[in-house]
């Protein structure tokens, strides 16, 4: 099984050139109606994507504030990235202690990008 987060934004637009051009993620796919509005946009990074989408009234898949994790391989040239494109910081690099390094920033509609060296599954199951 693969799992793609599917968030809704009331200006994907916005979204779109923030997860480009400050967190260095490649737009895979741009559909839009006949007016030019975003309909759906897949973006891709490091072998995941994030799905884009318009928010809409009444929309039962309209997403609340979400926190996206990706995994980064220098987590401090890539904050140092956002940074220089305007990304407003949550936190910045830090070591955690399951080893992971990480730094944090939030969206124009306060979703959570998370971006650090730990990949979830490497270590192996825990579970049978």
């Amino acid at each position: 099984m693969s799992v793609f987060p599917t968030l809704r934004y009331a200006d994907p637009d916005a979204a779109i050139a923030l997860l480009r051009d400050a967190f260095g993620f490649t737009l895979a796919a741009d559909h839009r109606d006949d007016a030019g509005a975003v309909q759906h946009a897949e973006l891709v990074h490091d072998g995941g994507a994030v799905l884009i989408g318009p928010r809409r009234d009444g929309d039962r898949f309209a997403t609340g504030r979400a926190v996206v994790y990706a995994v980064v391989d220098d987590v401090d040239a890539h904050h140092a990235r956002a940074v220089a494109a305007g990304a407003i910081v949550e936190y910045d690099p830090v070591d955690q202690p399951y080893g992971s390094r990480e730094w944090a920033a939030v969206d124009a509609e306060d979703n959570v990008w998370s971006f650090g060296t730990h990949r979830p599954g490497a270590a192996g199951i825990v579970e049978a």
